[in-house]
């Protein structure tokens, strides 16, 4: 079922998807998931099945992608690990809960409403009154973190992405956080939160999925060679995060996150450049 061509895009999305990962503090689900609906609807996979077998293989690659990535920022930022954690509590049972509603409930509406949300915070980003580690809008309490934490992680589950995208312009803005902190205790967030979205589209894929060597909506095959590629090239990228000026990854986190609301909208750049 599987040419070699599929095999050599799966190491290139490990490598690519990997650095994202640890450069922009990112679970790298915005590369992997139109890249490996490309290779299965590729190889004559259903469309809708290739995308949910995307989203939740995406999940489960994040949790050690992301953690080799945390753990290459704690090594240089060691504040990042207990916020990461308190959020990621929270963000668990949210990213079980957005995998869920993926499963059932059409998800145009919100797109729509995230991607709004993604160029404003783009363009403040790029723009923005607010520098960088300014004073906190809200505290940084059990309250607030429940929040935020459970909500980043439905859109986790939900969208099959680690969240990071999402929770570091929101801590930074609402915490206050500095975007290099926030990058680091996002690592920490999605290599948690990920768990939960991943069990649930495990669950709801059970006796459902036909593709070989999978379980539920997770294909083993991608798992294996994306992460032996996505791993290393994780920790390259946490390495380069510290070497870079912070207003050149503000601008590299604001072209991500432009590109993430133009996806949700339903027009991918990569989709288009690759012809599907």
């Amino acid at each position: 079922m599987f040419s070699i061509s599929f095999f050599i895009g799966l190491v290139l999305i490990g490598i690519f998807a990997g650095f994202a990962s640890g450069l922009l503090g990112v679970g790298g689900g915005f590369l992997m998931v139109p890249l490996q609906f490309f290779l299965f609807t590729s190889v004559g996979v259903d469309p809708s099945l290739a995308m949910m077998v995307s989203l939740g293989t995406s999940l489960a690659i994040i949790i050690p992608t992301a953690s080799s990535g945390a753990y290459q920022h704690q090594k240089k930022n060691k504040s990042i690990v207990k916020p990461g954690i308190r959020l990621a509590i929270f963000g668990i049972l949210g990213g079980f809960c957005g995998g869920i509603i993926a499963n059932i409930v059409p998800s145009g509406i919100l797109q729509i409403i995230f991607a709004g949300l993604l160029f404003i915070v783009a363009l403040d980003m790029s723009f923005g009154y607010r520098n960088d580690g300014e004073k906190a809008l809200i505290d940084f309490n059990i309250l607030n973190v429940a929040i935020v934490g459970f909500l980043i992680g439905i859109i986790s589950g939900l969208l099959g992405v680690g969240g990071g995208i999402f929770l570091i312009p929101t801590i930074c803005i609402l915490f206050g956080f500095s975007l290099i902190d926030a990058i680091g205790t996002s690592s920490v967030f999605i290599a948690f939160t990920a768990i939960g979205g991943l069990i649930s589209y495990i669950y709801t894929g059970l006796g459902v999925n036909p593709i070989p060597y999978s379980v539920g909506y997770v294909s083993l095959i991608n798992f294996v060679l994306i992460v032996m590629f996505s791993v290393p090239m994780a920790m390259v990228g946490a390495k380069l995060a510290y070497k870079m000026p912070e207003k050149r990854l503000k601008q590299i986190f604001a072209i991500v996150l432009i590109y993430m609301a133009i996806k949700m909208i339903g027009f991918d750049p990569i989709s288009i450049l690759l012809g599907f």
